[in-house]
């Protein structure tokens, strides 16, 4: 005789919250992507194009990295990384506004934001951690 067993997990607060923001960090390096194809073609589009996608996609894949930390200081130092790198793609997006290099403002307005809020996600919980070793 078999007992049969039925299992359910529920994800906490703060997993949910993780799991969305892994998938809105990928989103995000996505929609970087399809929007670097949209941009005018120039020298200057090709170069702002390989910066942004690169600051983009490192954005979400070290945000997973994050996520796997074995100690604090090493969340502490992916989670700066992360940071760095939202920033930086916030700085090619503005570089593409003020160079005029798209058509589509709609798209650039929400990639802007979109950085500028993964940004202050990511600087609380790279504070919050600093500030809990100290």
């Amino acid at each position: 005789m078999f007992l049969k067993i039925n299992l359910i997990y529920t994800m906490t607060e703060k997993e949910i919250f993780i799991e969305r923001l892994k998938k809105r960090t990928k989103k995000f390096a996505v929609d970087v992507i399809k929007f670097c194809n949209s941009l005018k073609t120039c020298k200057a589009s090709s170069v702002v194009t390989y910066q942004l996608v690169k600051s983009a996609t490192s954005t979400g894949a070290n945000y997973r990295a994050v996520c796997r930390a074995r100690s604090n200081t090493e969340f502490f130092s992916k989670i700066c990384i992360v940071v760095e790198e939202v920033d930086e793609s916030e700085y090619w997006l503005e570089i593409i506004n003020e160079a005029n290099l798209t058509n589509d403002r709609d798209e650039l307005v929400r990639l802007t934001k979109e950085a500028n809020e993964i940004t202050k996600i990511m600087t609380k919980a790279k504070n919050s951690s600093y500030n809990s070793k100290n």
